[in-house]
């Protein structure tokens, strides 16, 4: 990357931030201060993956998402997809819903001059990166009723209620839950098999509007944290419960925490996964991770393996 002092950037905005009067002034600033922003907004879905594999090509030295996780696993995608290697970093300012990713790396929604600035002067560090069935995720993939959750809260809902609504909602699906028989495969051969209620798979860790389902992820450590809701009925939420809040103890009975580099999973019906907030539906899954694989402006409270491991 080149040298903060001429480094290039490329703001990519959902549309549905592009009027935001403070974000205009942002930009209006940061040009003020020298530094060298072009702004791109998206109409439809792909803009922002277009954008930023446009970026790559062009050698700008960072793009910066303006938006949710959805916008940022957009431009994630579209870097990591452009021809050739490149040292193109990709830094974030929350617009979205929950921002649970721009939460989780200690850049926080409200300041947009403030994550600007930071995207034209931090270092970059490389984290990395998840995908199933050749679909990646920064963040966290969500499966079970916690996914449909995500699928079925109303943008109304959303928007009024902003995190809030999924807990929600969560309690609607919950009420209605159904689990799904699946199988494990974890990298040593070693299979795991019954039913799931839920699952997350974290390279961040949290999500929902800020929940950490996934607290001892690591962004740059190679490994995924697992973990699965299993063999409990409606009537057994409250110990669920008790158990998602001391994931690792011995005794849980209905909850399972892992950390492994991928793993395959088969389902014995479609089920409903959440990539960063996308939906995606399957019966077959093929977990991996790809290692420190791009580049982030991150913020003061990103989680890394501590600098003596690296």
């Amino acid at each position: 990357m080149n040298a903060i002092s001429s480094r290039t950037m490329r703001l990519v905005v959902n549309g549905k931030a592009a009027g935001d009067q403070a974000l205009r002034a942002a930009v209006a600033d940061v040009r003020d201060n020298g530094h060298q922003l072009e702004v791109r907004v998206t109409w439809e879905h792909g803009d922002a993956a277009r954008y930023a594999a446009d970026a790559v090509r062009e050698g700008v030295d960072v793009v910066i998402a303006a938006g949710g996780d959805g916008t940022i696993n957009e431009v994630a995608d579209g870097l990591l997809s452009a021809d050739g290697s490149s040292e193109t970093a990709l830094a974030v300012v929350p617009y979205g819903t929950a921002n649970d990713f721009a939460t989780g790396i200690g850049v926080l929604k409200g300041d947009p001059l403030k994550a600007l600035l930071l995207a034209a002067e931090g270092a970059a560090t490389p984290i990395d990166v998840g995908r199933v069935n050749g679909r990646i995720f920064v963040n966290v993939t969500s499966g079970g009723f916690g996914a449909e959750v995500t699928a079925n809260t109303p943008p109304q809902m959303k928007k009024a209620l902003g995190g809030a609504a999924y807990s929600l909602m969560g309690l609607v699906t919950a009420a209605k839950m159904n689990p799904y028989e699946c199988k494990f495969t974890v990298p040593d051969g070693t299979v795991y098999e019954g039913s799931l209620l839920l699952m997350a798979v974290g390279n961040g860790r949290q999500c929902g509007g800020g929940y950490q389902v996934t607290p001892n992820a690591i962004l740059n450590d190679g490994l995924l944290d697992v973990v699965a809701v299993h063999d409990a009925e409606l009537q057994q939420l409250g110990m669920v419960l008790n158990e998602l809040l001391d994931l690792t103890a011995e005794t849980n009975q209905f909850v399972t925490y892992k950390q492994v580099p991928g793993f395959s999973l088969e389902t014995s019906r479609p089920l409903q996964l959440n990539l960063d907030g996308e939906p995606y539906l399957d019966t077959s899954f093929q977990f991996e991770l790809l290692p420190e694989a791009l580049p982030f402006i991150l913020g003061p409270n990103a989680p890394l393996k501590a600098t003596d491991d690296v």
